[in-house]
């Protein structure tokens, strides 16, 4: 992975936490709105529930507020969203995501969920794209994290810090979730280090260690959320089955493809589960 220059890089000589409160004082500033109650980030597939939540109340591109940057993945928007919901909350809509595999260190990874706690948010909506281990799970299905393997060999912890993770994907928030849509399945997803893509190998190990899902990203991020004291829901879309599952080639262009697909449909049961979260 390619390294930034120490100079360019905002995490390297900046405490995460006061670079995360300086984002969100950049926000209060920039949108006017003093406390977001509820943040989401929203992945490949899922970016179309901005439009459904609410009144926009600003929107601002990512480079612009301290430690964030330009997404470096096709389907992510590249801004920060302030969104002001039916009952007069706000929502802070991350559509730039970090990922592991960009080289930019974990603390960047985990700056958005920071940022949303520096800015007041009480629960952290964490949502991506994935391959699925479960061939009943067709491309365009959403599953409710229940549980995470971090396979990255990283932790967006620093020093002593121990952290319970017991029910780091929040039960109250599934159970929520559930009374929106009681058809949503749920599984554990695996967070590879990437950007390949897993082996048919790798996949049927994940599947040994309990996995039902696999992907790049949400994992280091719901660590630091629960840390920074958010209630945590983890949504996956199932862009594809995982290698040694489908027999075709895998490809980033047939995980955009379904996430345009089934992008309207799980837009609108995000923007629900959000409108029913408190």
């Amino acid at each position: 992975m390619t390294q930034q220059p120490a100079s360019a890089d905002p995490f390297a000589q900046t405490d995460p936490f006061e670079l995360a409160q300086r984002a969100a004082q950049a926000l209060r500033e920039r949108t006017g709105v003093e406390t977001h109650e509820i943040a989401l980030t929203l992945g490949s597939g899922w970016g179309g529930a901005a439009d459904l939540l609410g009144e926009t109340v600003a929107e601002i591109p990512a480079p612009e507020i301290p430690g964030f940057s330009k997404p470096a993945l096709e389907g992510h928007v590249g801004t920060l969203r302030s969104i002001r919901l039916a009952d007069g909350r706000h929502a802070l809509v991350i559509g730039a995501r970090t990922h592991y595999y960009e080289g930019r260190g974990v603390r960047a990874v985990v700056h958005g969920v920071r940022t949303a706690a520096a800015a007041g948010a009480s629960t952290m909506v964490l949502t991506n794209g994935c391959g699925g281990l479960n061939p009943d799970w067709a491309p365009g299905t959403p599953v409710l994290i229940s549980d995470h393997l971090n396979l990255t060999g990283r932790s967006p912890l620093e020093g002593a810090t121990f952290q319970d993770l017991t029910d780091l994907y929040s039960s109250r928030l599934r159970d929520l979730a559930r009374t929106v849509d009681p058809s949503l399945p749920e599984g554990v997803y695996a967070q590879f280090p990437g950007p390949h893509y897993e082996t048919p190998a790798e996949v049927r190990m994940a599947g040994v260690l309990g996995a039902d899902l696999v992907g790049m990203s949400t994992a280091l991020e719901a660590i630091a959320a629960r840390h920074a004291g958010l209630e945590v829901l983890g949504l996956s879309l199932v862009t594809n089955l995982a290698a040694g599952i489908q027999q075709t080639p895998l490809s980033h262009q047939e995980v955009v493809e379904a996430g345009q697909a089934a992008g309207p449909r799980i837009a609108e049961l995000l923007a629900r589960i959000a409108g029913e979260i408190r």
